[in-house]
């Protein structure tokens, strides 16, 4: 007797793990097919819109082609991912939990003694494993693509001055105040090579430097000069110094790498950037910002499993409410969020803010917020 009561309530256990095992499963499907389509719609917007502009800046002010500007922009799309996690788990979260509260079938599983942290969990887990992919990626994939992006355009940039087949030509360069800073006449242009150039640089007070060579080009490193003469002269008149070569790389003209050198916390890792940052020749201001990209590496994935918190308790519908606003949150967290993170960061990198806080002051408001919304939800009857 005891041996067959004890053989039901072992079918019974079973029963009920199978069932949370389907329960588990009808979930997670929901969310990986909303995630999915959550990351194309906003990866989609950020590429129609910031992206789309960087593109055009880029094909505008430095004359970069449009395949190799697309290129570029294509390079960048796992940073572009990596912000875009978060935003997909979020909408995944809310909507599904909102369908199933909607359509009562929060409900029934609350009845049938199903609280609302076993029902949450499976999306938790999943939370956690986006925010891990999300971390391997920023790691190992981001820092790649960022270094063979900027490389690209440097080179692009490299090429930008050079009208193959055009004879006897001049390009110049304005300072800020629209005086001219460097003049440069080139006899013709074949196969991306310059030949009888002659520079005038007008850059430095005092004194004018004129370099004449039969050949040069330009490169991500400067620009490259082979068989010819460098001479400095004063502004009398008299030549102070004069300078023979064979081959000479000069970094004049173009700064082909300070528009670039912007993101250079996107091209390391987080171990790679925090032996960058223990250099002593690195200026305060940029020890300040790459401190905020550091802890910025680990804060952003996070933000995956923060929005899990925040979007539980806020996608169970209460009972009078009797149409789906799970995309109406989604869209209204992400918001603040990104306002949030937008104004900390600044004020980080203008140093208003210590650089832990600037990266995880918006992680820290919405787990507060997300904590006492979610013991809310789960100790009330809704």
């Amino acid at each position: 007797m005891l041996k067959d009561k004890f053989k039901i309530a072992l079918a019974s256990i079973e029963d009920k793990y199978k069932n949370i095992k389907i329960l588990d499963r009808y979930i997670l499907k929901q969310i990986i097919e909303m995630f999915l389509m959550g990351v194309f719609v906003f990866t989609t917007i950020i590429f129609a819109s910031d992206t789309f502009i960087t593109l055009i800046k880029q094909i505008a002010k430095f004359g970069i082609p449009f395949k190799v500007a697309f290129i570029i922009i294509l390079l960048n799309l796992p940073s572009v991912i990596v912000m875009t996690i978060p935003m997909g788990v979020l909408l995944s979260t809310v909507m599904t939990l909102n369908r199933l509260s909607l359509s009562s079938e929060i409900t029934v599983m609350r009845a049938c003694g199903i609280g609302l942290n076993r029902i949450a969990k499976p999306i938790f887990i999943f939370a956690v494993v986006m925010a891990l992919s999300s971390f391997v990626i920023n790691e190992s994939i981001v820092p790649v693509m960022a270094k063979q992006a900027k490389d690209l355009a440097l080179w692009a940039l490299g090429q930008k001055n050079i009208p193959d087949g055009k004879q006897n030509f001049v390009f110049k360069e304005l300072n800020d105040d629209g005086v001219l800073k460097r003049l440069f006449y080139v006899g013709y242009c074949k196969n991306k090579t310059l030949y009888n150039v002659t520079v005038l640089d007008n850059s430095k007070d005092g004194t004018i430097q004129v370099l004449q060579a039969r050949e040069g080009k330009t490169s991500p490193k400067g620009w490259e000069f082979e068989k010819g003469a460098a001479y400095t002269i004063a502004n009398d008149g008299q030549v102070l110094n004069t300078t023979l070569f064979d081959n000479s790389l000069v970094k004049f003209g173009l700064d082909l790498s300070k528009e670039l050198n912007k993101n250079v916390a996107k091209e390391m890792n987080f171990v790679s950037l925090l032996k960058y940052i223990s250099r002593p020749e690195i200026k305060p201001e940029d020890k300040q910002v790459y401190t905020i990209e550091l802890f910025d590496k680990i804060a952003l994935p996070l933000t995956t499993i923060v929005f899990v918190l925040l979007g539980v308790p806020l996608a169970i519908t209460p009972p009078r409410v009797r149409y789906n606003r799970g995309f109406l949150f989604s869209i209204l967290i992400i918001f603040a969020y990104y306002v949030v993170r937008a104004l900390s960061l600044s004020f980080g990198e203008a140093g208003s803010l210590a650089p832990f806080l600037a990266a995880w002051l918006p992680n820290i408001i919405l787990t507060i917020w997300g904590t006492c919304l979610y013991y809310k939800k789960v100790y009330t009857i809704t």
